[in-house]
C-alpha cells in the first residue's frame, strides 16, 4: 500500500523502505528474529560436509544415540503390548466433553497409573554415557586422556577454570550481580535501582541483544518475565493463541500413551514438590499440547536425535504409513514436567507460558537428554564437571572414587533437570537467567562442581555412596551466585 503513494520515488526506494522499517518499528522486529535464529541454528558446516553432520558431526555419537532411541521405543512398545493400549485412538464424545469441561482443572482426575511406568529415568540413561567410547581412542594409549578417572570416557575438549572465567567474565567478584547480598564493591540497594533501571530500559527498546546481555547480571523479580519473552523473541500475537488452541483441540480430541506418561510423571515430581504442586493444572495442559506439537520437529535437524515413527496398524516398515509419534517427536522421561514447573511462576496465562517453554525446549532442554558432542550437550557437561573436580579438588575426586561415590552419579540428575527441583525456586530462576544470558548449558557443570567445592569437608569424611548423597541431598538453601562467584574467581589456579 505504501508502495503506490506518490511521494515515494523508485531512486530512493531503497532508503525509503529503511525509513519506513525504522518508523513502524519493524527494524527492531526483524533483527530480534534474525538473532533468534543465529542462537538456535549452528553455524554453518563445511559446504561439502554430509547433512548428517549438521545433527552431530562424530559418527560414534550418531550411532549411540541411535541405538539410545531404540531402547527407548522397545520400552514404549513393550508397555503397549502389555496394557494393550494402542499408541493413540480418538476419545469418545463423551470423554471429549468432559475433558473439556474440566481442563483447567485436570489435576483432580485421579486415573489409575500404576501399571505405567517411565520409560527411562535419568540414572538409565547415565548408564548409557558411561559406556560411550571412540573406536579411535580404543587402541591408541593417549596419555593425557587416560588421565581422567571419571565416569566418562570419551575425549571431548572441555574447558578450563581460565577459559571459563573469561567466558563468564560478567559474573566476576568486582561486578554487581543480582543474587548477591553482601558484595564489598557496591551495595545491593544501589546496583539493584540501578540495575532495574537499566532493565526498564533494554525492554523499552524491545531489543533481544541487548535483553540477552543484560541478564548476565540476573534479572530483577518485576521483569524478568518480559526480558525472556524478549530474550526468546515471544510476543503471544493472535495467532500463536490460535495456535495453542488448536494444539489443545487436538488433546481433546485424541488420546496418546504419552498422555498416561505425562500425567504419571507430574504425580510423580512437580505433584510433590513443595514448591510446584499449586502448578499442576499448567503443566498437564503445556505438556499435553506440547506432545501434539508438530513443530517442535524442526529441533531435529540441528539435534543429534531423530523422532521416533510408527506404523499404521499392519502396515511396519511401509515408508508411505509412517507417522511421528508422538507427534512432537519427544518421548517425556521421569522428571521432564521440571523442565515447565520453574515457568509456571513467571507466565500465568497459558498460550505464553506454552510458548515460552517450548522455546527453551528446543534451544536448551533437548540437549539434556541426547547424545550429542556439542558443548551444551550432557556428555560435554558430564565431561567438564568431572574435569572441574578431578583438577580442582583431586582429594575429594579421589576420596569420593575409592569409596564407590563417584561424583557423577550424584551429580547427574541435577544437570540433567537443570537443578529444577533441586534449588529454591529464586535461586533456580536466576541460574536460568544465566543460561539465558550466555546462550549455554555449561554452567549446570560448574555449578555442579561449585556444590561439592562448598561442602568437600563433609564429602570428606564419608564413606559410602550413601552418606555422599545424604550431605548433598538438600540443596534448597544453596546460593548459586555466591556458590559460582567463589568457585570460579576465588579458586587458586
Amino acid at each position: 500500500v505504501s508502495l503506490h503513494k506518490p511521494e515515494i520515488k523508485l531512486e530512493s526506494l531503497k532508503e525509503d523502505i529503511k525509513d519506513f522499517l525504522k518508523t513502524s518499528g519493524w527494524e527492531k522486529k526483524l533483527q530480534n528474529a534474525v538473532y533468534s535464529e543465529l542462537n538456535v541454528f549452528p553455524s554453518p558446516c563445511h559446504p561439502a560436509a554430509p547433512p548428517e553432520h549438521m545433527k552431530e558431526p562424530l559418527a560414534y555419537m550418531r550411532k549411540a544415540q541411535g541405538s539410545w532411541e531404540k531402547r527407548i521405543l522397545k520400552s514404549l512398545n513393550s508397555m503397549c503390548t502389555e496394557l494393550s493400549i494402542p499408541l493413540a485412538q480418538k476419545r469418545p464424545v463423551s470423554e471429549q466433553k468432559e475433558l473439556l469441561n474440566k481442563w483447567n482443572e485436570m489435576g483432580t482426575d485421579e486415573p489409575d497409573l500404576s501399571l505405567f511406568r517411565p520409560v527411562y529415568a535419568p540414572k538409565d540413561f547415565l548408564e548409557v554415557l558411561m559406556n560411550l567410547r571412540n573406536p579411535n581412542y580404543e587402541n591408541g594409549e593417549q596419555p593425557s586422556f587416560r588421565s581422567h578417572l571419571g565416569l566418562i570416557q570419551v575425549p571431548l575438549k572441555v574447558k578450563d577454570i581460565p577459559e571459563l572465567k573469561e567466558d563468564f567474565s560478567e559474573l566476576g567478584l568486582n561486578i554487581g550481580q543480582l543474587g548477591i547480598d553482601d558484595s564489598a564493591q557496591v551495595p545491593p540497594e544501589l546496583f539493584e535501582n540501578e540495575h532495574v533501571r537499566v532493565g526498564q530500559k533494554v525492554l523499552a527498546e524491545q531489543d533481544s541483544a541487548a535483553a540477552q546481555q543484560y541478564v548476565r547480571q540476573g534479572c530483577p523479580t518485576a521483569l524478568r518475565a518480559d526480558l525472556w519473552a524478549l530474550i526468546l523473541n515471544i510476543s503471544n500475537q493472535p495467532e500463536d493463541i490460535l495456535y495453542y488452541e488448536q494444539l489443545k483441540s487436538n488433546v481433546i480430541q485424541h488420546d496418546l500413551l504419552v498422555d498416561s506418561l505425562i500425567y504419571k510423571d507430574v504425580k510423580l515430581t512437580a505433584s510433590n514438590d513443595d514448591y510446584y504442586f499449586v502448578f499442576e493444572d499448567y503443566l498437564y495442559q503445556v505438556l499435553l499440547c506440547f506432545s501434539r506439537d508438530t513443530s517442535v520437529l524442526d529441533h531435529f535437524t540441528y539435534s543429534s536425535a531423530t523422532p521416533p515413527k510408527s506404523y499404521i496398524r499392519g502396515k511396519l516398515g511401509m515408508e508411505e504409513y509412517a507417522v511421528f509419534y508422538p507427534p512432537n517427536g519427544v518421548i517425556p522421561f521421569h522428571g521432564f514436567s521440571m523442565y515447565v514447573a520453574p515457568l509456571c511462576f513467571l507466565y500465568h496465562e497459558p498460550s505464553k507460558l506454552y510458548q515460552i517453554f517450548r522455546e527453551m525446549y528446543v534451544r536448551f532442554f533437548f540437549r539434556l537428554h541426547s547424545i550429542s558432542s556439542h558443548p551444551s550437550g550432557i556428555v560435554s557437561l558430564c565431561l567438564l564437571f568431572e574435569t572441574l573436580l578431578q583438577t580442582h579438588l583431586p582429594q575429594l575426586f579421589y576420596h569420593l572414587r575409592e569409596i564407590g561415590a563417584q561424583p557423577l552419579r550424584i551429580s547427574f540428575k541435577w544437570m540433567v533437570r537443570a537443578f529444577s527441583g533441586y534449588l529454591a525456586t529464586d535461586q533456580l530462576l536466576l541460574l536460568w537467567d544465566r543460561i539465558l544470558g550466555y546462550n549455554s548449558l555449561e554452567i549446570l557443570a560448574v555449578l555442579a562442581a561449585a556444590v561439592f567445592a562448598f561442602r568437600a569437608v563433609n564429602l570428606m569424611e564419608v564413606t559410602s555412596l550413601a552418606a555422599a548423597e545424604a550431605v548433598l541431598a538438600d540443596l534448597s538453601t544453596l546460593k548459586v551466585m555466591p556458590l559460582l562467584q567463589i568457585f570460579l574467581f576465588a579458586t587458586v589456579t
